[in-house]
């Protein structure tokens, strides 16, 4: 928070319109250094407010694992990290299933999975979501089987 609040001497009549700015200021000043990781406002505990960060990337996380479970499927033990660093500068734009979408284009942009059959199923998966008629060939119950063939081979690792 940028300035102290200000006491009106008695009689006086408030500046509701400059409180009102100040207030808002400050809000997005917190508001970004929660989820856009932006830098800490003055007043608040750089700690506090890392903890906090997290927690909410982990609830994003936790969501969007839920409402698009395939990407976490195919990503395994790696999705939460991997996540974790989208979400740091990315904050939700629209829904989680766009934060999904966005997260796993984020993911081939950058080459990753460096797994080519794990790179091959997030970019099926990404098309599925993104475009208005399913692939030939890449239909939601073919995903799937190609997301439990997946889970089945490394389980037999």
């Amino acid at each position: 928070m940028s300035e102290p609040p200000r006491r009106v001497p008695h009689g006086e009549e408030p500046d509701i319109d400059a409180a009102r700015r100040r207030l808002a200021h400050a809000q997005t000043e917190l508001l970004s250094a929660l989820v856009a990781g932006g830098p800490t406002p003055d007043g608040f505990d750089p700690g506090r407010l890392l903890v906090q960060r997290r927690a909410l990337v982990a609830k994003r996380a936790d969501v969007v694992s839920k409402v698009a479970p395939e990407p976490a499927d195919i990503l395994a033990g790696d999705f939460r990290d991997l996540f974790f660093d989208y979400a740091r500068t990315r904050p939700m734009t629209d829904s989680y299933r766009r934060d999904a979408t966005d997260f796993v284009r984020h993911l081939l942009d950058a080459g990753r999975p460096r797994d080519a059959e794990r790179r091959e199923l997030l970019t099926a998966w990404w098309e599925e979501r993104t475009t208005p008629r399913p692939a030939p060939g890449r239909t939601p119950v073919r995903l799937g089987r190609l997301v439990s063939a997946l889970r089945t081979s490394r389980a037999a690792r």
